[in-house]
This record gives C-alpha cells, structure tokens and sequence, in this order.
C-alpha cells in the first residue's frame, strides 16, 4: 500500500473534518471494484491508529478514515459533539468522499458511532466491525473516569520517549504519542479535555440497546481478552442481533485491539468480509 492522501471536509454545522484515504494513487488502481471500507478511531484517539491495520487490509479495499470532530487535525472545539452529531459526520464523510454501502469498522466510542449509524441510515451500510464496542449503559461513572484519566497525563510531556513510555509502550504506546502535537516547549495533547468528557455524556445516562436492534446489516464484534468490554454484553449483541452478529475474542489484547494485536485482527475481518 502506498501513501496515505489526505483532504478535508466540511459538515452542514460548518466543523471540519480531516480525512485520510489510504491505498494507491486512483490512477493505479485496480479495474476490479475495491470495497469501501471507513474506519472510525475511539475517543482521544486520531485516524493514524489505523495505519497498521489499513496496510493489511489494503488489497481490494477503498480505506478512509477521518478524525471525528474534536480530535486530532479536525476542529477541536465544535458546539455539539453529541452521537448524533458524530452520526451525521460519519454520513457526511460517506456522501462527499462517495463511499457506496462502506464497511464501517469502528472502535471503542468510534464504533459505537458506527452502530448508531448503522442503525439510523441501514441504506448506508454493508456491515459492522464493531472493536470494544457495543450499546451498554448507562455508565454513570464514565465522564469521572475519562476526566481523571485526561488530567493525569504529565502534558507537556517532555519527549516522545516519555510519552510512549506513559502510554503503556509497544505499538500501542507509540500510536498514542503519534496523535501529540509537538511544541517547542514539549508535546501536546490535540484534544480539549472538557470536549472529550463531553463525548460520552450521553453513554453516562442512556444504553443504546433499542439502537443495536434496529440494526440490520451483519456485525463482528471482537473484543480484547484483557479489555474493557464484558463477554457477556458481546453475547448479548449476539442473542439480539437480528441479522446475524460474529462474536470473537483476541487472547491478549486490551481495549485498543487493533494496535495490541493487528495481525489478529485483520485475520478476523478478512474472514468476515471474504
């Protein structure tokens, strides 16, 4: 896979989104229709945690990924960062890059985006790939616990080794220090700490049961064996799923599978879309 193509878009509530298509160059592309697939990173996170994944994937796939509004290159401070705010993004990135019926993979609150999507615009979707992600709630707690989280980060961190370092290390760690800015006085978080509590307010008071059973594509749901994300509510998505939900564990990994374990994961999909 060559390099990755990047471009902006701009949403009716005027935020701007910044894309990223992978794959060759659309002159060397292949005759045969390529699937298009749009890749949705989780809260804090940026659309570059799925370089690795997108590499494998490459062969006869149409790759874009966007950083959602309030993070990464995208506009930081946008007025409403409700799901369904992130939903009419998501739609939005569809329509003006004109991905026909993508597969939507998405993890964490991307891939909550992602059902929620699914489940309001069925036309618009092919199926689901759905990583430590799935409609339980409410979570109470939740908003404390990403504060907490954000306000332990040492910013500025001192050096990208440090911020690796604070990350947890390994592919994971050095996908985190990836999304900093670099400053002259150190290294910076792209995200505004009080947007991102914001995002998973509404995860905090409501579930999105009534969503997941509205959603009729096919869905696989992969979690981390040492993630975030009960076997059970998994298997629940499965018992209700009406079109037809894959349940699968990655032995190992954490909540970010798909840097903890890419391999594994793309082994998942393949088999799924194939």
């Amino acid at each position: 896979m060559s390099r990755a193509r990047r471009t902006t878009i701009t949403t009716a509530d005027g935020v701007r989104l910044a894309c990223t298509e992978y794959g060759p160059e659309p002159s060397a592309r292949s005759t045969a229709p390529a699937v298009p697939v749009l890749l949705l990173h989780g809260l804090a996170g940026h659309t570059a945690e799925w370089d690795v994944l997108a590499g494998l994937l490459g062969p006869g796939h149409r790759l874009v990924g966007y950083d959602a509004r309030g993070h990464g290159m995208s506009d930081r401070l946008p007025e409403d960062v409700s799901r369904a705010a992130h939903v009419r993004d998501a739609v939005a990135v569809i329509g003006q890059l004109a991905l026909d019926r993508p597969v939507l993979i998405g993890q964490s609150l991307g891939g909550l985006t992602a059902l929620l999507t699914a489940a309001a615009h069925p036309d618009l979707v092919r199926s689901l790939v759905l990583v430590e992600a799935g409609p339980r709630g409410p979570a109470p707690e939740l908003p404390g616990k990403i504060g907490t989280w954000l306000d332990s980060w040492p910013v500025p961190f001192a050096s990208a080794d440090e911020a690796v370092r604070f990350f947890g290390g390994g592919p994971a760690g050095l996908a985190w220090a990836a999304g900093l800015e670099v400053r002259p006085d150190g290294l910076y978080p792209r995200i505004d700490r009080d947007v991102m509590v914001s995002c998973v307010a509404e995860s905090a008071v409501r579930s999105f049961w009534g969503e997941w059973d509205e959603v009729r594509c096919p869905a696989l749901v992969v979690r981390g064996g040492a993630g975030a994300m009960p076997a059970s509510e998994a298997e629940e998505m499965r018992v209700r799923s009406p079109a037809g939900t894959r349940v699968e564990a990655v032995a190992g990994a954490g909540h970010d599978v798909h840097l903890d374990s890419p391999a594994e994961l793309h082994a998942l999909i393949a088999e799924f879309l194939h």
